[in-house]
Formats: structure tokens, sequence, C-alpha cells
């Protein structure tokens, strides 16, 4: 059931490349709390949907409206400083880190307080030593991202995205790039947030992690919602045969 009055709403979202159709209506509510999976195969547009909600991509049409605003419509011409609006909201953590390489981890995570939000740098740093503490990282406050290991990474990552204070925290396959023996520290950290009910929308392909942190889980494929629900009951007893054929093979690779 949607929330009545939810953080976010969105309708009719499309997306195409060139003539690749990589969204086709897409519709979505997150009440406040709520951690939202995105499960599907490569190139169902899981992605696409969150770079979408972040203004990093611009969507053909459909609407993405945060309560409080912004209220992007997308079918209209939409000015980049209102899609750019939605970065306000939320904040994103990539696959691949991300990391500015020339930059300390320190200075990964106060650029965006401090150059977009224009909050002073002594606060900045204040909530960026605050939060490296709480991910296990304090120590390395002013090591450069090669001298950190790929779930070090991830987790300076984490931090960046909450130091922006968002409202709305996205995750696009926040373990796919890491050894299977580091996936652990940041899944724990994504839990940990669940648990304060932070906001996410988080792609994955972890479905055990997905059953057990998500609220609700969509699965998506060829650019459309095929089903969504509770996670027991998308992911245990899915009822759509593609959804079905999706989980099996990930369960029984071989």
């Amino acid at each position: 059931m949607s929330p009545a009055d939810p953080l976010l709403r969105v309708t009719g979202l499309q997306k195409s490349f060139g003539d690749n159709r990589v969204l086709s209506s897409i519709g979505l509510d997150l009440a406040d709390g709520q951690v939202l999976a995105l499960v599907g195969p490569s190139g169902s547009g899981k992605t696409t949907v969150l770079r979408c909600l972040n203004g990093l991509e611009t969507p053909d049409g459909g609407t993405v409206a945060f309560r409080g605003g912004p209220d992007v419509d997308f079918g209209t011409k939409v000015a980049k400083k209102e899609a750019l609006a939605l970065r306000d909201r939320s904040a994103m953590v990539f696959q691949n880190y991300n990391l500015f390489p020339h930059m300390t981890v320190l200075e990964n995570i106060i650029e965006g307080p401090v150059q977009v939000q224009k909050r002073p740098r002594r606060e900045a740093v204040v909530d960026a030593e605050r939060l490296l503490e709480r991910v296990g990282l304090a120590e390395k406050r002013d090591d450069h991202p090669f001298n950190l290991s790929g779930g070090q990474q991830q987790r300076v990552g984490i931090v960046r995205a909450l130091a922006l204070r968002p409202d709305l925290l996205l995750f696009d396959e926040p373990t796919s790039a890491l050894d299977p023996e580091l996936v652990g520290e940041v899944l724990t950290v994504i839990k940990e947030l669940a648990e304060e009910k932070w906001t996410m929308v988080i792609v994955t392909h972890e479905l055990a992690f997905a059953r057990e942190v998500a609220d609700e889980v969509v699965f998506m494929d060829g650019g459309v919602v095929v089903e969504h629900g509770h996670p027991d009951q998308v992911l245990r007893n899915p009822r759509e045969e593609r959804t079905r054929r999706f989980v099996q093979r990930l369960l029984n690779p071989f």
C-alpha cells in the first residue's frame, strides 16, 4: 500500500538512450525511513532509476516529486537548475566508489558540504571525523584512496554521502566491485543505517541482504516494474514467472 504522504513519489518515469528504451513508465512511492531494494538482471534500468532520482540523468518524461520540493515534471521543459535541485535531497553511493584520488579521505568527505552546501569548513571537518569514527575509519582521515582497501573506500563513499545530510540515500550495487571477504563490512554499515531509519533505495544483487534489510523489493526487467512487494513475497514466493526465473538463477547459478 502506498504511503499517504510519501517522502518521494515517482510517476511515469521514462528514459531512452537513442533507440534504446531503458525505462518505461516507472512508478515508486517511498515513505520516511523506508528501505526499497531494486533487483533485476543487468540492463533492466535499475541504475538509471537512481541516476534520475539524483539528477545525474534527465528523464524523457514522468515526475520526481519530493515532499516539500522539488517537484519536477519532466514532461515539460525542465531547467538544469530545477533538475539539479533533486541532488539537494539525495546523495549517491556509487558502485566504483568515485573518490577523488588526489584528495585525502577527509578532503573527499568535506568537498560537498563546503563547496556545494557552503557550510563552514570547521563544522564539516567535525562532522566528517564523527562519521569516520562511526564506520571504523577514524585513523584513515589523512590517507589517500589508493592506500585503502575496496571495502574501506566504499565505507568512505557512504560517509561522503551521509556528510551531505540527505533525506534520501541511493546505493548503486554498493558491494559488486568488492572482493567477497570485504562485502560484509559494507553491508553491516548499510544495515545499521536501515536500523536508524534512513530512507534508502538500494540497487543490489545480494538477495539475502535485500530480504533482511528492505521493507519493499521491486523487481525490474526490460525497463519496467515486473513485481513489487514485501521481500518474503517477491524473493521467496514470487507471483510472476519472470521474477521466479531470476531468483532461481541467482540462488542456483550452476
